[in-house]
């Protein structure tokens, strides 16, 4: 099929689209341009098997999403960052979710050894997880379930940077436990899992301390 014909097929598919939404339901994008209210944050990786809200069952609005390669929270992304304080000052989310999916490409990239242009500057921040975590990554003979691991990791890595935002730690001083979350989806299985990531037990790790200690009761 020739090239310009696959990019005019998006059109098409969205013309028909909109003729389904306003059949089942003639407010609807009325509704939509009113305004949004979600509930949750979901910063996830940029993999186009991974839809936030297919994956969750969730309708148009029901998420505010970020994705970029490896589902990786960076102090120094900006857009991460603008994207977080939006979602958690603004819109008032109860949750943030970092999902992170096995099979994951980027995870791959950043331990197979070769070169992979400007992603290698991204990926840096797997290498270093790979690094905290070597002892018991380097004792898994499997390199499916080691990379399956290092996927695990990788995400309570990000949750635990999560936690050190400011951001979150004015939103939830006490109890930012609550709200952060650390999950992975297997693609094979279509299924969720919460990996129970808790930011508090980090200092056990050896990984992370808090920018902004709650303060003792």
């Amino acid at each position: 099929m020739p090239h310009r014909v696959i990019y005019q097929q998006l059109f098409a598919n969205n013309r028909r689209w909109v003729d389904m939404r306003r059949g089942e339901d003639p407010d609807y994008f009325e509704r939509l341009a009113q305004g949004q209210s979600p509930r949750h944050l979901f910063i996830g990786c940029s993999d186009s098997r991974v839809n936030a809200n297919e994956i969750t069952g969730s309708a148009t609005g029901d998420l505010f999403v970020h994705r970029n390669v490896a589902n990786l929270v960076l102090a120094t992304d900006v857009n991460l960052m603008s994207v977080l304080q939006f979602a958690v000052e603004v819109l008032k989310v109860d949750h943030v979710i970092v999902c992170g999916h096995y099979g994951c490409g980027g995870v791959y990239a950043a331990v197979d050894g070769q070169y992979h242009g400007t992603l290698d500057m991204w990926l840096t921040a797997i290498r270093d997880v790979y690094r905290l975590h070597h002892r018991e990554l380097d004792a898994i003979e499997d390199p499916h379930r080691r990379h399956r691991r290092l996927v695990e990791l990788n995400v309570e890595e990000q949750v635990y940077r999560l936690s050190t935002t400011a951001i979150i730690q004015r939103a939830w001083p006490d109890t930012f436990t609550q709200h952060v979350h650390g999950w992975v989806y297997d693609i094979r299985e279509g299924l969720l899992r919460d990996l129970e990531v808790d930011p508090d037990h980090r200092e056990d790790r050896g990984v992370y301390m808090l920018e902004h200690p709650r303060p003792s009761s």
